[in-house]
């Protein structure tokens, strides 16, 4: 399958791998219109197709790395890097692995904030949306990692649903010594994984029932230079 959005680039999408979607790209333009990825060493985690990876890439950062649990997302992404000429260094990975390396100027990330009603396991293509109850498995863990990941001067920026509480993600950030913010934001009816979830999450309290729509938002995290880790 062929995604395309004409503002950044088209990308080959195999079985089993997460095709570029709304978030994605709002998380490319937010990226873009930052002007954060120039000259930048670009992190890049849950890079599925590799499209977020590519746009950085092609802002004009000076080295993308990026990383999947998902071995067809790994094989994806980096075909999808050579199909479009730019440099992205495509690990098979999480935090774990990212922490291992030198830290980077921009950290992004378009995580699984889907809330789902049971822990999600292995590495298909489930694991592109579903987080747990409360949508938060990997975004917790991000804003807890964050700071180990960035340069002093560094800048997060990712993108989540109104389902798995930006007010947590922003909230944690800043207990972690970032000045962290909403930036944008875009209402969109749900996809096929929200709707069919749809009943169960407002059982939960997620949402309102009979809501269709989500509401995206892009946060922006930047550690400030005095800061440090332990």
């Amino acid at each position: 399958m062929t995604t395309v959005d004409p503002r950044y680039l088209q990308i080959e999408v195999a079985a089993g791998v997460y095709a570029p979607q709304h978030d994605t790209w709002m998380l490319c333009e937010a990226m873009t219109a930052s002007g954060v990825a120039g000259g930048a060493r670009v992190l890049d985690m849950c890079t599925g197709s590799g499209a977020v990876a590519i746009a950085a890439a092609r802002a004009g950062a000076r080295e993308v790395v990026a990383f999947d649990l998902s071995e067809r997302a790994v094989s994806c992404a980096a075909r999808n890097a050579r199909t479009a000429g730019v440099d992205v260094d495509v690990r098979l990975g999480s935090f774990a692995e990212a922490l291992a390396l030198a830290r980077f100027d921009v950290l992004l990330c378009n995580p699984p904030y889907v809330p789902s009603p049971t822990v999600p396991t292995g590495t298909g293509l489930a694991r592109a949306w579903d987080a747990g109850l409360d949508g938060r498995v990997v975004l917790d863990q991000l804003c807890t990692h964050a700071l180990r990941l960035l340069t002093p001067g560094g800048v997060l920026l990712l993108v989540q649903s109104d389902c798995a509480n930006p007010d947590r993600t922003v909230d944690m950030l800043s207990d972690n010594g970032f000045g962290a913010r909403v930036v944008a934001k875009h209402q969109h009816r749900f996809g096929p994984v929200m709707h069919a979830r749809s009943h169960w999450l407002a059982a939960q309290g997620r949402i309102e029932p009979g809501t269709d729509t989500e509401t995206l938002v892009v946060v922006r995290a930047h550690r400030p230079r005095s800061k440090d880790t332990q």
